[in-house]
Formats: C-alpha cells, sequence, structure tokens
C-alpha cells in the first residue's frame, strides 16, 4: 500500500516516547470536545441572536455532516500517507473556521463555518484513534481510555461553564474566540512531539470513491432534513431528488469499489462478522445518542427555565457516568483480556434511561433530570471506546485507520440521521406549539412568526409570565416525546451487541506489526544503547523481542480466509 519512510531507523517505542505522542492527541481531542460542549450550551442564544430558531437544527447537522464526509478519507489516507501531517491540518482547519465562527454575522453563514470547522474536527477524532491503535497493543489499549475519557470529562464539565459564562456575562462569540489559544497550542504540541514515520502512496488514490461517497453522504442528510422540514416533506418532489441521488450514488459507490486499485473502504471489510456487527452497534447507537444529546442543553435552558449556565452545570452528571464507566471498563479489558459484556451492559442501561426520559416534563425536579443523565452517561462510556478497539483488533495492522474510519462513519451516518429527522420532528413540532401559543396571546401571523424564530432564553425570560410558562411547556411537549421515538433503535443495539462476538486481544500495535517500529524491551535496550553510546551484539533483529508475537488478528477467526491488505 505504502513505504514508509525512515531515515534515522526504526521508531523505538518505549513507555516515554508513547506518552509523549499521547499528549499530542490529548491536546487535539481537548480542542474538538472543548468546542462541541461550548456551543450546545450557546446554540439557543446564537439561533436567537443570528434570526434561526427553526432552522437551528443545520447548525448541528452541518458539522455532523462534514465530519461524517472526511472520516474515511483521513482513515484511509492516514493509512497511505501517514497520519503526523493530516493531523496537523485537521488542527490547523478546525482553528481557522473557528475564528471565522467568531465573527459570523449570517445565520446561514455561521452554517456554513461551522460545516469546514467539521471538516478539521473529523481528522482529530479519526486520526487520534489509529495513532493510539499505531502505537498501543490492543491488550493494553484499555488503559489509555482513562486519560481519554479524562479530556472528554473535563471538556464537557469546563465547556458548558465557559459556553454559560460567555453567554450571560459576555456574548457568544467567545465560544470560539477560545479555540484560537486552544488551537494553538495543540498544533505547536503536535509539531514538536508527533514523531511518526511519513510514507507514499505506491497505488493509485481511490478519488472515484471519495467523490461519489461524499455524494451519497450529502444526498443521505439532505433527503432526511428535507423530508422532515415542514416546509417541504415527504412527497416534495426536492425531498426525493436527494433520495434518488442517494440510491444512485451508492450504486456507483459500490461498483467503483469493486474495481477500485485501493478503495477508500475496502468491501473485504464486511466480510468481516466483528467488524459488520460493531459498525451496527456504532450507527444505531449514533442514531439514538446524539438525537437525545443535541437537544438537551435546549431542554434545560427553555423547558426548565434554567440559565445557560446552571444548563451547562446540569450536564456534569452524565460527565461522571460516562468517565466512571469508561475508565472502569478499560482498566477491567486490560486485566481479563475480555470485553464483550460491556456493550450489553452499556445498550441496555442506555435504553432504560431513554425510557425514562421520555417522561420530562417542564415541572420535572433537577435532580431528577440529573439522574437520567448520570445513567445515560454510565451506558455511553461502556460502549463508545469498547466498541473501537474491538474494530480495531478485528482487522490487519495495514487495515487500522481505514477500519476505525469506517466504523466511525457509520456511527456518524446514525448520528446525522438521528439529529436531522429526530431534530426535525423537535423543531416542527415546535414551531407549530409557539405560533399557536403567541397567536392565542393576541399576536398577529407576522408578529408570532417573528418572536418565534427569535426566541432565545433572554427573550423568554423578557415575556410575561403567562406567557412564558406557556412556551416552557411548549418546549417540554415537543422535546420530551422523541426520546421514546429513539427507543427502538437502541432495542436493535442491543441484539447486536448480544450477537459480538469476542476474540482475543493483540500483544502488538500496528506500527511494530507492520515494521514501522519497534516495541516492548527491544525498544527500552536500543533507546538505553543509543544514549549511552554501548551497542549490544543482539540488537539486529527488525522488530525485536517483538517480533515472535508480531501477528495481529486479520480478521474475525470465523470469517472464512480473504485476501489480505496489500
Amino acid at each position: 500500500m505504502s513505504t514508509t519512510t525512515a531515515p534515522d531507523g526504526p521508531l523505538l517505542l518505549t513507555q516515554k516516547r508513547i506518552w509523549i505522542i499521547f499528549s499530542a492527541l490529548i491536546a487535539g481531542m481537548l480542542l474538538s470536545s472543548l468546542d462541541q460542549t461550548i456551543v450546545s450550551t450557546a446554540m439557543p442564544t446564537i439561533v436567537g441572536q443570528l434570526g434561526g430558531v427553526e432552522h437551528q437544527v443545520w447548525i448541528t447537522t452541518a458539522y455532523l455532516l462534514a465530519t461524517t464526509i472526511v472520516m474515511p478519507i483521513y482513515g484511509k489516507f492516514g493509512d497511505i500517507l501517514g497520519r503526523r501531517n493530516l493531523f496537523l491540518f485537521a488542527i490547523a482547519l478546525f482553528t481557522v473556521a473557528s475564528i471565522a465562527c467568531a465573527f459570523a454575522t449570517d445565520f446561514w453563514a455561521f452554517v456554513i463555518f461551522r460545516a469546514i470547522q467539521g471538516l478539521g474536527g473529523g481528522g482529530l477524532m479519526i486520526l487520534s484513534q489509529a495513532i493510539i491503535a499505531d502505537i498501543v497493543p490492543a491488550n493494553e489499549r484499555g488503559k489509555y481510555m482513562g486519560p481519554l475519557g479524562g479530556i472528554f470529562g473535563l471538556s464537557a464539565i469546563a465547556g458548558p461553564l465557559l459556553g454559560g459564562y460567555f453567554v450571560d456575562h459576555l456574548t457568544w462569540n467567545w465560544a470560539f474566540y477560545i479555540n484560537i489559544p486552544v488551537g494553538i497550542a495543540a498544533f505547536a504540541i503536535a509539531w514538536f512531539t508527533l514523531r511518526l514515520p511519513s510514507k507514499k502512496a505506491t497505488k493509485r488514490i481511490d478519488i472515484a470513491g471519495v467523490v461519489l461517497l461524499s455524494l451519497a453522504t450529502t444526498c443521505l442528510i439532505f433527503f432526511t432534513d428535507f423530508g422532515g422540514d415542514a416546509a417541504e416533506g415527504w412527497t416534495s418532489p426536492l425531498t426525493w431528488t436527494f433520495g434518488a441521488g442517494l440510491v444512485l450514488a451508492v450504486v456507483a459507490f459500490v461498483m467503483v469499489e469493486r474495481r477500485a486499485e485501493d478503495p477508500i473502504i475496502p468491501l473485504e471489510l464486511f466480510r468481516n462478522r466483528t467488524f459488520v456487527t460493531s459498525t451496527g452497534i456504532g450507527l444505531t447507537l449514533g442514531l439514538g445518542m446524539f438525537a437525545a444529546l443535541a437537544f438537551m442543553p435546549t431542554f434545560l435552558q427553555m423547558a426548565s427555565g434554567t440559565s445557560a449556565a446552571v444548563s451547562g452545570l446540569l450536564l456534569v452528571p452524565m460527565i461522571v457516568g460516562l468517565m466512571g464507566t469508561s475508565i472502569y471498563s478499560g482498566l477491567a479489558i486490560s486485566r481479563s483480556g475480555r470485553y464483550r459484556k460491556y456493550p450489553i451492559i452499556g445498550v441496555s442501561l442506555t435504553l432504560a434511561t431513554l425510557l425514562w426520559m421520555s417522561t420530562l416534563t417542564a415541572s420535572t425536579p433537577i435532580w431528577i433530570i440529573c439522574t437520567m443523565l448520570f445513567f445515560f452517561g454510565a451506558g455511553l462510556g461502556l460502549i463508545m471506546q469498547v466498541i473501537v478497539l474491538v474494530v480495531q483488533n478485528s482487522v490487519a495492522p495495514t487495515m487500522v485507520g481505514v477500519a476505525t474510519s469506517t466504523n466511525n462513519y457509520f456511527r456518524e451516518v446514525g448520528a446525522s440521521l438521528g439529529v436531522a429527522v429526530f431534530g426535525a420532528i423537535f423543531t416542527s413540532r415546535l414551531s407549530e406549539r409557539l405560533n399557536g401559543t403567541f397567536s392565542a396571546f393576541g399576536a398577529s401571523p407576522e408578529a408570532a412568526g417573528q418572536a418565534t424564530s427569535t426566541l432565545d432564553p433572554a427573550a423568554l425570560n423578557a415575556l410575561p409570565d403567562q406567557v412564558r410558562n406557556a412556551v416552557v411547556s411548549d418546549y417540554a411537549e415537543s422535546l420530551a416525546p422523541v426520546f421514546l421515538y429513539l427507543v427502538p433503535f437502541l432495542v436493535i443495539a442491543l441484539v447486536l451487541a448480544l450477537l459480538l462476538r469476542e476474540i482475543p486481544l493483540s500483544a502488538t500495535s500496528g506500527m511494530v506489526a507492520r515494521g514501522e517500529a519497534i516495541g516492548g524491551e527491544e525498544a527500552v535496550r536500543l533507546e538505553r544503547e543509543r544514549l549511552t553510546g554501548v551497542a549490544a551484539s543482539n540488537s539486529t533483529a527488525p522488530h525485536g523481542q517483538d517480533a515472535p508475537d508480531a501477528p495481529a488478528p486479520l480478521a474475525d477467526p470465523a470469517d472464512p480466509p480473504r485476501r489480505s491488505n496489500p
């Protein structure tokens, strides 16, 4: 697939070097995760001030659509070109787009800049996961879930607090200004610490596959968005134009990938039962999880009448649950080498919590909402990172990047569908109820529409008590039933989790298995020789002491033999 350039010899993966590389990944993940939690908290104010309440679903959809499109691209290009420069590019693009978002004065311009942010955010997520698989064996990778969980936890706690503070005391623009110093710091850390082999492609890059996959993804999201939009609907010619485009793009993509010299998504992945089952879990989980999470801050601010800062604090229990189970499951998997039970427990817990969340009303006590969020997070913590580990462990080392990105791609497809379809249901119901409420209190149809499109927490608090109470009730009655609609998809995820097979975790990291690095005790010994200048006589083995244990599982052992990726 590619050749590796290593002018200074093989990379020595000592524990110190692993943690140095890992620090760069943490910096990039901090940038992306911090942005998401800040924006979620500030979204009601942003859409209110930019005049896009009835179109607010596009802010989340645009980011997820862009992220989804580029995931397979980053994954495949990382495998054939190396991941360092791509990681630096993703950080830079994300930071520049953040500056553009901060200065946006038009709603649709803001949506475009959020999409550009997604082009960088997709790389930060995929490349971080793939680089971890490159440097850490699967049977030890669970230990690194703890620090990553800590970063997500820090971001999820600090983000809403910062977002709430910016909205309440400064302006929403500061939700993006803050990305500038964080992005510069992340880029500097990655530049100086992320030392990975560079590669050159030896096969023709699958440009046609990239274009067709992007078209299919775009048509899919627009089909669901316009189908769920009150102005278009499922009978609209525009909606079905995108539907037809989706079918044609998918058929063309499959035909191209079957003949491509080096396909962007190798179809042989779908002959791996463990990969297919894990990816199915990610797809259905993404559909239910992101739809629930995308509008929870809105529910807390508008339906519960809390400020942006308080609504951010109310998300802390969810993060505590997610961090606790993520760290626990990672350490437990590293000790026992067994992982199958964690997705089963996690999906069951998430499913039960969604049923509970469907009973939310404007009068639900805050402590009950916090308890719901805790169990919701605890369920997710048992699933998300475990599924990625399972996928990476089930494929050949040369396919770690593309397998990771394909798994995440289908999860993000689910997320995009969930946010688009169920977000459209929510906003359609909400707009109809709000227009009815304002009309009932004497507003003309034009004034009611204007009030609906510019409604934010500050405008809500300025309304008379009777009107404000009616609006709060509208939010509660519009959003709470959406959680119930997500339950069937979590049921499917549970069935898939029960079908998930358990295979032994590899004891060799991706770079060592591919001959790009030396790990284990041999790496420590060679590093000591380089530092002291004292050479040993037994340092000729290309893979050191790790070589006898090098073979990682190329596929699910239950699968029939298939052509390995060159």
